[in-house]
């Protein structure tokens, strides 16, 4: 009992100075994840002296810890990221790992006298560019950065590692066991890796939508399950011989970008198991090097270094953005940006699980690079970006989304905005009902709507609201413009006179509006939704269509907008179908909304030139 209670005793012990060392990390700007390495280093043999040599357990700590990093990195991508920057971003995570890999092979079999299958070997351990590293600093490292590079990097860094555990794998198989494959057995065991993980990262992803939205459990325990299902993915795709680290990074891509009950919470609880894999990896990593044998390869591993980062990502890099016109500065920083980190140290703990000779080496010689890719590139990441001008300013968007999940409600949240000095609302713009605040913070005093005559800047204001509205409301409370007549988003694509019939106008815009009510105007339709309290800025829904009261006289509607992608402003998601039928309905429905957004398109052409 006391040999448990002191295991505890040291593990929480390292976790919480982990975490307090990281206060004095963003005093400073030193790469968080250097931190909670160097916190393993000194409390190991060489510092405080605690022993720490099972590889095995190593290993499998570390790729579990791997696993749920990839998982919550995916779950946080968007698929506009895809729709942005999936070519170039792939094309990295495959060809680029693969240069890197032959390039750094080379340099190793000059500086450190290898073989070729072992010298390869190296060079595939340091092959990929670590997430942990990457996502946390574009996500936590206070910089905005265009949308393509950072999209460019951040898919690379969740999608490459895959093709890097392949290599080292394959390699460190062969040599342990004295053994070599042709091209072709390792060409069909890649697509196997890549298909496999691929395929049932998809289906997987799709289950685990299904499941969270088909039970009803308590609140806390859809992460849970959550979390589950992606190490039961994980485990199960490595068991038929596929990819697990792929497949679990495409179902979170897949279940982030879905409508799924308790999403919030999903996501809260994802990024601090997240934060609790990286800080356990990397601590433990630490504690199983040792500094005193860093000498014997330190010279050859910093040359190693030096060609990774100057020669080899540069290269790579250069090779696989060339066809996708990235500017000189795009290219520049993403290739500045290959950060190493811990999926380099895991994987060259391979060598030493398969019997490589010098395996040893290969593990002082992977962790000295991270440590100065961490050093080197991590530290100066903000001021490269900002030198080569690829730092734009901050998104705007709510503070905090609180899902509510109360009996009767449907997609229903709590929204907090902290209010921007340049936004609509702080130069006096008139708030649509929907809009209104249930609660105001200002100075650090809570207030009612009632109390306040008027929002200021930097205000908290807190709504409650439907995800369809928030891109609506980021343009009232967080946005740096003044609102325009002219902004489709908000005020509906075209003008319609409210004396407009719901015949003539679904006639005129092709629209598939059900036409019981025919006959009635767009002003009696808010009329008989609102009565006489109707409002400027009120919005009815009318099938496939939105309506938008414009402006407002004495109680009746004189101007309506049509907006015929009412969701636009939300986030898009990826469709998650159950069955053949629902595929061939949203794909009838797509083929439907493009005939009719075509048709509408000539309609207006046509007007505008007979004006």
């Amino acid at each position: 009992m006391e040999t448990i209670g002191a295991i505890i005793l040291v593990g929480a012990a390292l976790l919480l100075v982990s975490i307090l060392t990281s206060l004095v990390s963003f005093r400073v700007g030193a790469p968080l994840l250097l931190v909670f390495l160097v916190v393993g280093l000194l409390a190991g043999e060489d510092g405080l002296g605690i022993q720490f040599d099972d590889a095995p357990s190593a290993f499998l700590i570390g790729s579990v810890a791997l696993a749920l990093i990839l998982f919550d990195s995916g779950f946080n991508t968007k698929w506009a990221s895809y729709r942005i920057a999936a070519a170039p971003s792939l094309v990295l995570a495959t060809v680029g790992v693969v240069l890197t890999a032959g390039i750094v092979g080379a340099a190793a079999r000059v500086f450190f006298g290898l073989g070729w299958p072992e010298a390869l070997l190296l060079g595939a351990i340091l092959g990929s560019t670590d997430a942990a590293a990457v996502f946390f600093l574009l996500r936590v490292g206070g910089i905005t950065l265009r949308d393509r590079v950072r999209s460019t990097l951040e898919i690379e860094s969740g999608a490459n590692d895959p093709v890097a555990i392949f290599l080292t794998l394959g390699l460190a198989t062969a040599i342990g066991q004295d053994y070599s494959a042709s091209g072709t057995d390792l060409a069909l065991a890649f697509v196997m890796q890549i298909g496999l993980g691929g395929i049932l990262g998809f289906v997987g992803g799709h289950l685990l939508v299904l499941t969270l939205n088909s039970l009803r459990l308590e609140t806390s325990l859809y992460p849970i399950l959550s979390i589950a299902g992606a190490l039961v993915l994980f485990a199960a795709t490595g068991v038929v011989g596929g990819s697990g680290f792929l497949a679990v990074y495409i179902a979170g891509l897949v279940a982030g970008n879905a409508r799924v009950r308790a999403a919030q919470s999903l996501k809260r609880f994802q990024d601090g198991l997240a934060w609790l894999a990286q800080i356990v990896m990397f601590v433990m990593l630490g504690l199983l090097a040792s500094p005193s044998e860093f000498t014997s390869v330190a010279l050859p591993a910093v040359l190693l270094a030096g060609v990774l980062v100057l020669i080899a990502r540069p290269v790579a890099v250069w090779i696989c953005l060339l066809p996708f016109r990235f500017s000189r500065n795009e290219i520049a920083f993403v290739a500045w940006v290959g950060l190493r980190g811990a999926v380099s140290i895991l994987l060259a703990i391979v060598p030493l699980l398969e019997g490589v000779p010098g395996a040893t080496d290969f593990f002082n010689v992977a962790f000295l690079i991270v440590l100065i890719s961490l050093l080197l590139q991590g530290w100066t990441i903000r001021p490269l970006a900002r030198f080569l001008g690829l730092i734009v300013p901050p998104r705007i968007g709510p503070l905090d989304r609180t899902e509510l999940d109360l009996p009767g409600t449907s997609e229903f949240e709590l929204v907090t905005y902290r209010i921007h000095p340049e936004s609509p609302v702080a130069r006096g713009q008139r708030l649509p009902r929907w809009a209104r605040p249930a609660l105001i913070v200002r100075n650090g005093r809570p207030q009612s709507i009632h109390a306040v005559r008027q929002l200021r800047a930097a205000d908290l204001v807190y709504l409650f609201s439907s995800p369809q509205k928030v891109g609506l409301l980021d343009r009232l409370f967080a946005g740096a413009h003044e609102l325009q007549d002219d902004d489709t988003e908000f005020w509906g694509d075209m003008e319609l006179s409210p004396d407009v019939t719901v015949q003539a106008m679904a006639e005129m815009y092709g629209l598939p509006l059900d036409l019981t009510r025919a006959d009635q105007t767009l002003g009696t339709l808010f009329a008989r939704e609102y009565g006489e309290t109707v409002d400027f800025g009120d919005r009815l829904r009318l099938g496939p269509i939105e309506l938008v009261a414009r402006q407002v006289e004495d109680g009746a509607v004189t101007e309506v907008g049509l907006a015929l992608e009412p969701s636009a402003a939300s986030s898009r998601r990826i469709p998650v179908f159950q069955n053949p039928k629902e595929i061939s309905a949203a794909l009838g429905r797509f083929l439907r909304a493009l005939g009719r957004r075509l048709r509408i398109a000539r309609r207006l052409y046509l007007r505008r030139n007979r004006q």
